[in-house]
């Protein structure tokens, strides 16, 4: 579960930097790019969310991973 939970982190800080580097590159012309990266950022956030509220209900994770 560890390992899933660095993999979801670094997928989230990619994104968020890839949004950094859109925005940068295109000057503030490329927001749907932009936005479509921001979306994905909160849609990984939110799903490694779900997944460890799940672990810990279920007794995956017990106290701390």
């Amino acid at each position: 579960m560890r390992f899933v939970v660095i993999v979801f982190l670094v997928l989230i800080v990619a994104s968020l930097g890839s949004a950094l580097v859109l925005l940068l590159r295109s000057q503030g012309e490329g927001g749907t790019r932009v936005a479509r990266a921001l979306a994905i950022r909160v849609g990984l956030s939110l799903t490694l969310f779900l997944l460890l509220m799940i672990g810990f209900a279920t007794g995956l994770i017990s106290g701390r991973l």
